[in-house]
């Protein structure tokens, strides 16, 4: 299946997509797992120490890749989010406070792990992030896509957008963008977008779908899922951008979609 369709079949009935992972044994087995023990956890310490636990919660909130780091995940943990110049406040990548939020240890010490947010909260998290993970096996922009989707409500600014890798790459493949506008001036790119889109949009579940199933199709065009695809693919693919300035290239891209 092409990205759009695969997107669609996925979204078109998420609760019973996410059922399927969540049916998945190693999933449930690990699920299990950490319901039984995330509440016995009364410390930082007992947290990290207990890998299967911590790399289900890591896992959960997208910073699987980082599970290997404790100190650094201790040192967050350790000075919570009530502080403005908190260590995962000042992290340009707001996943770190989201998931100091989810077991604040700082505010509520031994009884963190019993809030919603760490029990069922993180659950409902890593079945969503093991669907994303697992479309990407077969369809990178279908995970994008599901990432968009998810992450679309809380964008309140293009540098939100410019501050997550994963959203930027999204949206400059909507607007037709290549890889190499990733290294112009931050600020250049923030209005590149604001001229090309309202981001208010991506509050509106119809103008988000549209915009989702633009990403999708071109999404398709540059990386075909099949022999038809690529022939296509060869009809529009666009010339090398290199040698061309960030201000010709702003130039190209006056009119707004």
């Amino acid at each position: 299946m092409n990205t759009l369709t695969s997107y669609q079949l996925i979204t078109k009935d998420i609760t019973k997509s996410l059922d399927q992972v969540e049916a998945q044994p190693v999933v449930q087995r690990d699920t299990d797992y950490y319901l039984a023990n995330i509440g016995k956890v009364k410390t930082i310490d007992d947290f990290v120490k207990d890998s299967r636990l911590f790399n289900y919660a890591m896992k959960a909130y997208g910073l699987g890749d980082m599970a290997y780091a404790k100190a650094f995940m201790v040192k967050a943990l350790k000075e919570g989010i009530e502080a403005d110049d908190s260590f995962a406040n000042k992290l340009s990548d707001k996943r770190y406070a989201t998931f100091v939020k989810a077991f604040n240890f700082e505010a509520y010490s031994e009884t963190a792990t019993l809030f919603p947010a760490a029990q069922q909260g993180t659950v409902d998290s890593y079945m969503r992030q093991t669907l994303e993970e697992n479309a990407g096996k077969t369809n990178e922009g279908v995970r994008l896509a599901l990432y968009f989707d998810r992450k679309a409500p809380e964008i309140t600014s293009w540098y939100d957008v410019l501050a997550d890798t994963a959203l930027a790459s999204v949206v400059r493949t909507a607007l037709g963008l290549p890889d190499s506008f990733a290294s112009a001036d931050i600020d250049k790119q923030a209005q590149l977008f604001e001229q090309k889109l309202d981001i208010a949009d991506f509050t509106d579940p119809a103008k988000l779908s549209k915009f989702l199933t633009r990403f999708t199709s071109l999404w398709e065009v540059n990386h075909p899922t099949s022999t038809a695809q690529s022939s296509i693919s060869v009809l529009f693919a666009q010339p090398t951008t290199v040698g061309i300035s960030t201000d010709l290239m702003m130039a190209m891209q006056k009119l707004r979609f």
